[in-house]
């Protein structure tokens, strides 16, 4: 996690911000900071973050930082994003190696159909920074594959929450295609500019690079949040009701602990098995085109009225509402 504390020292630094309150309580000197060889919590790396919004106090902070964060100089992985032939394979390093690319968010991406989704969840819960997160791995996505395509890719955005005073700087650093009060953070794109070759890209360059990039993630297991590895176990398994025994001994701890782990990030099991249910419900719901009965027996349902039932209390809407079909991108 050391570039981007690194970054958001410079960051505040040419604006004139003092590093004294850029570290309060963060347990932190400048010189930790700086040492490349110091890894630095993800709770030191949120109050750093939490810090530098509430200094600046700018709309534009985010973005501006998410502009500077890929590829970035995070070793291999880095490396590989440079090289990249096109978006799925650069979609694709950025999701496997998301402990170094992107810490505190994780990415997943659901491509099927004519329609990809790239979608992020918390890597630890900090749910009053979550809309600065948000916009600061959507500017690092938008910006990275501008530079690599060389040219700005048609994406839409989804934010799970109301709509910002600041939303004219969406606009302005991501682009209008804006919807608020969505189920998730998302960027939308048309699966045709998936395997579109990029002027950058090397193949033989970056397959050599994630060799590297494969050892240096298995060097560093600490880096990994347990909130990621619970949803895609939870989501392989949607259809069978895993219980909290189930993935306690799937990841090798006792249900109490791996309930008060959950617990420290803001969080509980049941929460965590409704967002993955969410996520496969709208997945089925607009991409399968799904009907209530079907998406109620692939999550395990005893029947249609209990889904519907269960989807309105995660969502707040019906799933009627759901199946509508997806806007097309907004007029340039």
């Amino acid at each position: 996690m050391q570039h981007l504390p690194t970054q958001v020292l410079q960051f505040a630094r040419a604006a004139d911000l003092p590093a004294s309150r850029l570290l309060e309580g963060c347990d932190l000197e400048i010189e930790d900071v700086m040492d490349a060889s110091r890894r630095l919590s993800p709770q030191q790396l949120l109050r750093l973050l939490q810090n530098a919004s509430r200094e600046l106090a700018s709309p534009d902070t985010a973005f501006l930082l998410g502009q500077q964060m890929l590829p970035g100089t995070f070793g291999a992985a880095s490396q590989a994003l440079v090289h990249a032939p096109n978006l799925r394979e650069a979609l694709a390093i950025l999701v496997r190696h998301q402990p170094r690319l992107s810490p505190l968010l994780t990415p997943r991406l659901m491509s099927e159909g004519p329609l990809s989704v790239l979608y992020w969840m918390d890597s630890f819960s900090a749910p009053a920074l979550r809309p600065l997160l948000v916009e600061l791995h959507m500017a690092a996505v938008v910006g990275m594959t501008r530079w690599l395509s060389g040219e700005r890719l048609p994406w839409r955005f989804c934010f799970n929450r109301a709509q910002p005073r600041h939303a004219e700087q969406h606009a302005v650093h991501l682009g209008l295609d804006l919807r608020f009060n969505c189920q998730f953070d998302a960027l939308l794109i048309d699966s045709e500019w998936l395997d579109r070759p990029w002027p950058r890209g090397n193949r033989p360059a970056m397959l050599a690079a994630l060799c590297i990039a494969e050892a240096e993630l298995d060097a560093e297991p600490a880096c990994r949040s347990v909130l990621p590895l619970l949803y895609d176990f939870l989501l392989e398994r949607i259809g069978e009701a895993p219980a909290l025994e189930q993935a306690a001994q799937h990841f090798g701890t006792s249900p109490a602990t791996l309930k008060r782990y959950l617990a420290a990030q803001g969080t509980h099991f049941q929460a965590e098995l409704d967002l993955a249910r969410t996520h496969a419900s709208i997945h089925l719901l607009m991409v399968r085109g799904y009907d209530n009965e079907q998406v109620a027996r692939h999550l395990g349902f005893h029947d249609a009225r209990n889904f519907r039932r269960s989807f309105r209390r995660w969502t707040g809407l019906t799933p009627q509402l759901m199946r509508l079909p997806m806007p097309p991108p907004a007029p340039a």
